[in-house]
């Protein structure tokens, strides 16, 4: 016959050393070291979103008017252009200075420790690059202009009222350039106002821009938030031929 205090022990009672061991094990973690954790997870969090999917950035410039105006903030998605994906014409991208593209004062970045460790990790949007709409992709032959004023892409001609602004002409600059492999040619829409593959034409890369310089493509505009949308591609671009 088994008596009190053995049974006790056998059963691991709590009054126990082993049971008082097992339930310490069992505490949770301070409230301090939980915020660190938990800190920690959302950091590690931000910068895989930022460095695989989404990426938040600022429009330096009036170049892109009416869609977006200087200072406004939007989201560039990253998935579209994985694996063999590209630009497609009429998308809105960002892209890293192809050299020389850039003024010094929008090229610079944040002068606080603090806005620069967020712009690292995705909490702050990024300056240093530029915004402009795809015209054309690798193999297309872009012309301005044809006898209506309208800017054509291997022989469509654009209607680009939709995103223009009113009384805009599609270009004062003439050109008849052809598109090099895995490379784009781009456009503000502001076009008096866009320093954009037009103004250089003259430099070594002709104007062109690397597809390898594209962060992603625009897909929102999220501040203001009275302005708030989700950007489409322009249904004119749907009718353009492919290169032949």
């Amino acid at each position: 016959m088994t008596n009190v205090d053995e049974a006790a022990t056998a059963s691991g009672d709590s009054g126990g050393p082993e049971g008082k061991s097992a339930k310490q094990s069992k505490k949770s973690m301070p409230l301090w070291q939980e915020t660190i954790l938990l800190l920690v997870l959302a950091l590690l969090l931000a910068v895989v979103i930022k460095s695989l999917f989404v990426q938040a950035f600022y429009i330096p410039s009036p170049s892109m008017e009416p869609q977006f105006v200087k200072n406004d903030r939007i989201l560039v998605q990253k998935v579209s252009y994985w694996g063999s994906a590209s630009p497609s014409r009429g998308d809105i991208v960002v892209f890293k200075d192809p050299g020389g593209w850039l003024p010094a004062e929008e090229s610079a970045t944040p002068s606080s420790p603090l806005t620069r460790f967020m712009e690292k990790i995705g909490l702050y949007p990024t300056g240093g690059h530029l915004v402009k709409r795809v015209i054309g992709v690798g193999g297309d032959r872009v012309v301005c202009c044809d006898s209506r004023g309208r800017v054509t892409v291997n022989g469509k001609a654009l209607n680009e009222k939709s995103y223009l602004p009113k009384g805009t002409a599609p270009s004062q600059i003439k050109f008849d350039v052809t598109v090099p492999k895995n490379h784009l040619w781009m456009m503000g829409d502001n076009r008096g106002f866009s320093y954009d593959s037009r103004g250089h034409m003259g430099n070594p890369g002709g104007g062109f821009v690397d597809q390898d310089l594209v962060v992603g493509k625009v897909f929102a505009l999220i501040w203001p938030w009275k302005r708030a949308e989700i950007i489409h591609r322009p249904k004119t671009f749907e009718d353009v031929p492919d290169a032949k």
